[in-house]
């Protein structure tokens, strides 16, 4: 190994001065500190490839912030891989690139080439947000107890379905990294069993067609904001999840053609999604019209129209309504709809379709987008009819399908 030989002092550097034309202060053994015309006084090390014998130059840092004798001991670390057969300038650059592909680096990466809703995107971050500690880990390093003291952190919270949904989403970033050849291997499959089950709690809802009979005359008889008992009877009619009711745009909605297209942007599953309006949607949204129609949501805030109604406003006025969260959400209307067409004899692929749940199979995905619009215009007439004999507390005979 050659030996360095101490020319340089703290004194010298400080007092060398900017050239016209760059200029080196050597230190020995390939070390120096290159002075340019603006100033910055940069560490070098000049050396020979081990294989090739090639002349390479390694940057080692800048003055002040890496001191002479850091400096040193950095070049004498080059020299020991040299002596090794390595190349310093090809390690370093492998360090740099795993320290570029950090975590949290990778998890914006595979984000980014996501087809999702904005808010299905929104949460992804939140969920990525819950495990600081391993933003700045190397994909490559990260290994099964690290992700799994992380979504500990998250379970002492009582947050355990949180802790799954955190893992799984971890773990589609490092399947992204092997795949990518960023990582050997995805850490989390390591973890089946490790984390506490979380209890399956269904969201509220009521499928009992008497009382959900009561709940559409409850609704009717809602005293609150015009347009918060409008989204109500929107809810029941179109079974659509909350946020995409709240942030409906009237630039959506064509009335003529009694049609809804929520655009891919804002669907969970990243595509478009078309509500085939009923007559009584489409009274509804007439109604709605002289009170927002000239704004873009069809559900303004109450504070600033800039902006759509709030995700809590459709439970709180269930709640104003005497139903407790234990009863039904805004959410649960989903689920009402899903249960009384099943039970009713619609096609399960139709309720499906108009629930907007992912279809696995992408060809027949395609085809029943395509091909089952009629179908669905007629389900949701009679759904409207349906619920309009319920609210009327009538005999109910529905109309069977077949499945």
């Amino acid at each position: 190994m050659a030996r360095t030989i101490d020319i340089l002092s703290d004194a010298k550097i400080r007092g060398a001065k900017p050239r016209s034309r760059p200029y080196k202060l050597r230190d020995g053994a390939g070390l120096h500190l290159l002075v340019s015309p603006a100033g910055g006084k940069l560490w070098r090390l000049r050396y020979r490839r081990p294989v090739t014998r090639t002349e390479n130059m390694l940057a080692l840092g800048r003055y002040p912030e890496l001191t002479l004798a850091e400096a040193r001991e950095k070049a004498i670390a080059a020299r020991r891989l040299i002596d090794a057969g390595k190349d310093p300038a090809a390690e370093a650059a492998a360090k740099d690139e795993q320290r570029s592909n950090t975590f949290a680096a990778l998890s914006a990466e595979w984000l980014s080439k996501q087809t999702l809703a904005d808010i299905t995107r929104k949460k992804a971050e939140w969920l990525f947000g819950l495990v600081p500690d391993l933003a700045a880990v190397p994909i490559a390093d990260l290994s099964a107890p690290t992700v799994l003291r992380a979504l500990q952190k998250i379970e002492a919270k009582g947050l355990h379905e949180t802790a799954h949904r955190v893992k799984q989403r971890i773990g589609q970033v490092c399947r992204y990294a092997v795949a990518t050849g960023r990582a050997a291997h995805d850490p989390t499959s390591a973890l089946r069993g490790a984390l506490k089950t979380p209890t399956v709690k269904n969201r509220a809802a009521i499928t009992d067609p008497t009382r959900v009979g009561a709940l559409l005359r409850a609704i009717d008889g809602y005293d609150g904001q015009p347009l918060t008992a409008g989204a109500l009877k929107l809810a029941a009619l179109t079974f659509v999840r909350p946020g995409e009711l709240r942030a409906a745009e009237w630039s959506e909605i064509d009335l003529a053609r009694a049609e809804w297209r929520i655009p891919a942007e804002r669907m969970k599953m990243g595509r478009e999604h078309i509500v085939p309006l009923a007559r009584q949607a489409v009274e509804i949204l007439r109604e709605l019209q002289p009170l927002t129609g000239g704004g873009r949501f069809v559900f303004p805030s109450v504070r600033t129209a800039d902006r759509p109604m709030s995700d809590n406003t459709v439970n709180a006025a269930l709640r104003r309504l005497g139903y407790s969260k234990d009863e039904v959400t805004g959410h649960g209307f989903r689920s009402t709809a899903s249960t009384l067409l099943n039970e009713q004899g619609w096609h399960p692929d139709l309720i499906e379709l108009q629930l907007a749940h992912a279809e696995r199979n992408k060809v027949r995905a395609a085809y029943n987008r395509a091909q089952r619009l009629e179908e669905r215009r007629k389900m949701m007439q009679a759904w409207a009819n349906y619920l309009d004999a319920l609210k009327a507390g009538g005999k109910i005979v529905p109309i069977r399908r077949k499945a």
